[in-house]
């Protein structure tokens, strides 16, 4: 009964997740909101890109964001599996740097999944397709052959937009295993992706802060005193990792902060007690990457008892997550350990401090020291948390005019 009303409430859920209207788009543009919102490009044609990264939860997951007890991490088309990793917000997605290790800082940074093990949108766009615990389609073949299935909705569409953009006759081409138009094709679709990715929707700046920012919104006495506490050295200093302050271009207009270095740590997450989680190995995040000595020669595996291998330095880390649209993420940290954003604030205030009965780290190595015992008091937290709110999205309906926004990373 249980399973039973698990599948009924993620089938219910997919029934309301529908395709925006595709205004003001250019074509590639356009081809790529069709394939971000398409379900039929699932194994059980059940889920789409929108399924776990929904306009509605700042492009996260809104299951998990409106059950976050119940469900810390995202359902798979088949209904019955998933995986061990809260699903990232892939607003502002566009801007986090390539994966690399950072020789003058002594650490790695950037890439896009949790450990950073896809460079790019485009990259990461590949994945989900055809990892079985989440849309699970056989091969890239499969899925353009779902493209131009007589019951996608969409196969006119595709095939008129793959015509006209990359002179691609999806009616023709070779969908067996392995076959070389099938790549291409699909390819193609995860640039599109990836380019309807870095659109105004995903990268929109609308929040309160932005227009506090541009000189267009007052912050109240809350998140006024909230953005002090997020900015001090002496109290939260969620700056460091987290930066807030704009900074002006060369034309006096105004950068805005993206709230994160797109730097790695441990921040000493409990192991989730969730039953979608039972069972679930250690997950030590970047340290379990197979080719960090590629980046870094200097860093050694380990091999555990398990027979797997581990590069201990890195144990335990995962990239730190921009900040913007936080209000809408729940649950919070790599396994939805955190139900609210009050529960994650008040842990990184008190995680060191005995009274408060914080479980152990699932990894005990690497754990961050910049905070745990901040000192907080149960006011300054609910100010804080009020300061976050204001990063929101969709206070206004335009980017401010004098901004001038980050450069994006290149798909290729």
């Amino acid at each position: 009964m249980k399973n039973c009303g698990r599948i009924m409430l993620f089938l219910s859920l997919c029934l309301v997740i529908g395709t925006p209207v595709m205004a003001g788009l250019t074509p590639v543009e356009k081809l790529g909101e069709l394939l971000y919102f398409d379900k039929h490009l699932s194994l059980n044609g059940n889920q789409s890109c929108a399924t776990c990264h929904h306009p509605s939860a700042g492009y996260a997951d809104p299951l998990n964001a409106e059950f976050p007890y119940d469900y810390p991490v995202s359902f798979g088309s088949d209904p019955f599996l998933n995986g061990g990793r809260n699903a990232p917000t892939s607003s502002y997605a566009a801007f986090i740097p390539l994966f690399t290790w950072d020789a003058t800082q002594n650490q790695f940074q950037g890439g896009q999944f949790w450990d950073g093990r896809a460079d790019t949108l485009k990259d990461q766009a590949k994945g989900p397709f055809l990892n079985p615990v989440e849309m699970g389609m056989l091969d890239e073949a499969y899925v353009i052959a779902a493209m131009v299935d007589q019951d996608n909705k969409r196969a006119n569409d595709y095939q008129r937009l793959f015509m006209q953009l990359y002179d691609i006759d999806l009616q023709t081409i070779d969908t067996s295993w392995n076959s070389p138009e099938a790549l291409l094709a699909y390819d193609k679709a995860a640039e599109a992706i990836g380019t309807y990715e870095q659109t105004f929707d995903f990268t929109s700046f609308t929040s309160k802060y932005d227009y506090y920012l541009a000189g267009k919104a007052n912050l109240n006495a809350a998140e006024l005193s909230g953005l002090a506490i997020f900015e001090s050295p002496q109290l939260g200093n969620c700056a460091a990792c987290h930066p807030s302050q704009a900074t002006l271009a060369e034309d006096g207009r105004i950068n805005p902060p993206l709230f994160t270095q797109f730097t790695y740590e441990n921040i000493g997450v409990p192991e989730s007690m969730s039953l979608m989680l039972d069972g679930f190995p250690v997950d030590y995040g970047l340290g379990a990457r197979s080719n960090l000595d590629s980046y870094n020669q200097e860093i050694e595996k380990t091999v555990l008892d398990d027979g797997s291998e581990v590069f201990m330095s890195e144990a335990g880390k995962f990239r730190v997550s921009s900040l913007r649209n936080i209000y809408r993420n729940a649950p919070y940290a790599h396994n939805g350990y955190f139900e609210t954003l009050d529960e994650i604030v008040h842990f990184f205030n008190t995680r060191d401090i005995p009274a408060e009965y914080w479980p152990i780290p699932e990894v005990a190595e690497n754990v961050t020291t910049i905070v745990g015992d901040l000192g907080l008091t149960p006011q300054q937290e609910a100010d804080l948390v009020a300061f976050l709110k204001t990063l929101n999205d969709g206070y206004g309906t335009q980017t401010p005019e004098n901004f001038v926004l980050p450069v994006m990373v290149p798909l290729n």
